[in-house]
């Protein structure tokens, strides 16, 4: 796996979501954040998918489009964005694919063992498909405030 750089051009990739087939390709010409998440309808991924939601008419201002990616299934999807009504995709990621393109599989501690799962983290696309910013380690509160910040920055 080569590491993703800022500034660099994303390797495209495609997906299922909520919305159908996913293709990263589509999406030359705007910006796009990608935001990886542990599991849906846990409180902390909860919460970040409503402050995504909760601001998404500001991304659209902005022409840019928003996807959530976890491992859960698309059925599973489904059923968290219909119950969070959720405005944008949520891609499924099973196989952990682009969890490891992204390289956010991590070790972690629950309950004093070390489980494999997803680091918070999430990523700002430039319309030239390039990787604008990164977050990694995201703590769910004004995160998408700081998101946003950098989608107007880039928009100047």
């Amino acid at each position: 796996m080569t590491a993703l750089q800022i500034g660099h051009a994303l390797p495209a990739f495609k997906a299922d979501s909520t919305q159908g087939p996913f293709d990263s390709k589509a999406l030359l010409g705007k910006p796009w954040v990608l935001y990886f998440y542990p599991k849906d309808n846990t409180p902390g991924c909860t919460l970040e998918a409503q402050d995504f939601r909760d601001h998404h008419a500001d991304f659209q201002a902005l022409n840019c489009s928003i996807y959530g990616v976890s491992r859960d299934s698309v059925k599973s999807h489904d059923g968290f964005t219909e119950k969070q009504c959720l405005p944008f995709a949520l891609i499924s990621d099973p196989d952990e694919a682009l969890c490891e393109q992204f390289g956010v599989m991590k070790l972690k501690n629950m309950y004093g063992k070390q489980v494999r799962g997803i680091e918070r983290s999430t990523f700002l696309i430039d319309a030239k498909g390039q990787l604008a910013q990164e977050w990694r380690g995201v703590k769910v509160p004004d995160h998408v405030a700081a998101v946003l910040k950098a989608v107007q920055e880039l928009a100047r």
